[in-house]
């Protein structure tokens, strides 16, 4: 039943992934949603489900707010090293090189670690999905809602992130087909193996603050460069309000 579910979500990835290529005219506009997604996710989903999963702590706080910091300052330190940044706010656009092609560099791959990390949430989904059922056919149903719910998001941030700043859409394309077969992975899986809580949940932390830094230091400077600000603000609030409505749907 678990791998049955888990197709519904390997659809639903795919249409977000699919959405965010096919409106690649309008950047700033998708990199503002796409923040705003992130940002929610994190938020009202990554977090909550983190601490609830477990409630272990280090040096008195939350064992999932380890993680986040540590995801957080993994982007930074991996940021760092490959000079992303060079503290120019006019390097947030992209750049093109005189035979067209656009000037990916350290920060593309900053964008395909990040698509990487959203493959390994999405299979940490597909295990979530089949361990709700091994507790029981009705909590299954309900695990597998809040994914299936998600998924849009999943997919549209992992074509997102993984194009950022590249004209070539191959490796967008494998890791958004990764993104999505991920969860079918995850709920096989579970026929084998148990995960505890105490392990999911720190990882969604790391796994928080990988996306809140990609969202804040990343997607989102370059989505107002250049644009006008108050309607990528606006979408960047629709992404935000979409998760809270999803949220909402599946609690």
């Amino acid at each position: 039943m678990a791998v049955l579910v888990s197709l519904l979500a390997f659809l639903m990835t795919l249409t977000g992934g699919l959405a965010a290529m096919r409106v690649r005219d309008h950047r700033h506009l998708v990199l503002g949603l796409a923040g705003g997604l992130m940002l929610g996710v994190v938020a009202f989903d990554l977090i909550p489900e983190s601490l609830e999963m477990t409630h272990d702590l280090v040096f008195g706080v939350p064992a999932p707010m380890i993680g986040f910091a540590c995801g957080f300052l993994l982007l930074h330190v991996v940021e760092q090293a490959v000079a992303i940044h060079r503290g120019h706010e006019g390097e947030y656009a992209p750049h093109d090189h005189p035979g067209g092609h656009s000037h990916g560099g350290p920060q593309g791959k900053a964008g395909l670690l990040a698509a990487c990390a959203l493959v390994g949430h999405s299979l940490v989904d597909g295990l979530s999905i089949g361990l709700g059922f091994q507790s029981g056919m009705e909590t299954g149903v309900f695990v597998a809602l809040a994914v299936i719910t998600h998924d849009f998001a999943d997919g549209f941030n992992t074509f997102t992130a993984a194009s950022l700043n590249r004209d070539d859409r191959r490796p967008a394309m494998l890791l958004l087909l990764a993104d999505a077969a991920a969860p079918i992975v995850g709920a096989a899986l579970t026929l084998l193996v148990t995960v505890p809580d105490a392990v999911l949940g720190p990882y969604l932390g790391v796994f928080g603050g990988v996306l809140l830094y990609l969202a804040a230091a990343e997607i989102l400077p370059e989505a107002h460069s250049g644009h006008p600000r108050v309607m990528t603000l606006c979408a960047t609030g629709l992404g935000l309000l979409a998760v809270v409505f999803s949220v909402g749907v599946a609690g």
